[in-house]
């Protein structure tokens, strides 16, 4: 179970990745990680900026001067971050798990209050509400998702305990 947040180390990932197509300033990383999320997540300014310092620091960025930008804080990936790279694309593939309990878990909040008699919020007459119709488009969201970037969706019959026993992981971790 995660305690909050995207899976350690994703920002950090992510900003390798973007330094290894071209050299880049923190602002704009910012802004393709929004775009990566499809618009529905951007991690702080307060996190990629250290993020950039720190590979400085460890010298796995370095920072480039452009003359049409000379204001402009551009970094660049050098060797030792190429190699850096490859470890947390190892470290990040690991986190599958933590991935789907962070959105496994929001949609079961976003159930609880649509449904569970104890949360007596009172939606918006206009807008998002917590509701059957609002939760279907969240799942034909994601369906909609996995047939354009995979294959068409088929269901999955499989309890959960099922399914971990045919994937070979753990149902407890």
């Amino acid at each position: 179970m995660r305690k909050s947040g995207p899976p350690k180390g994703l920002v950090s990932y992510l900003v390798l990745e973007l330094l290894a197509e071209r050299p880049r300033y923190g602002y704009e990383i910012l802004k393709e990680i929004t775009e990566i999320s499809g618009g529905h997540w951007e991690p702080s300014y307060g996190s990629v900026y250290p993020i950039l310092y720190k590979f400085e620091d460890n010298g796995w960025a370095e920072r480039v001067e452009r003359e049409d930008e000379p204001d402009r804080k551009y970094f660049a990936l050098t060797e030792a971050g190429e190699d850096e790279l490859a470890e947390k694309r190892k470290e990040v593939g690991g986190t599958g798990r933590d991935f789907a309990d962070v959105i496994l878990g929001f949609y079961h909040v976003f159930m609880a209050l649509a449904t569970d008699d104890r949360f007596q919020i009172e939606n918006p007459e206009d807008g998002w509400q917590f509701d059957e119709t609002f939760s279907a488009w969240i799942v034909e969201q994601m369906v909609r998702h996995h047939d354009w970037k995979f294959d068409v969706f088929e269901r999955i019959e499989d309890t959960p305990e099922e399914f971990y026993e045919r994937m070979g992981v753990d149902y407890d971790d």
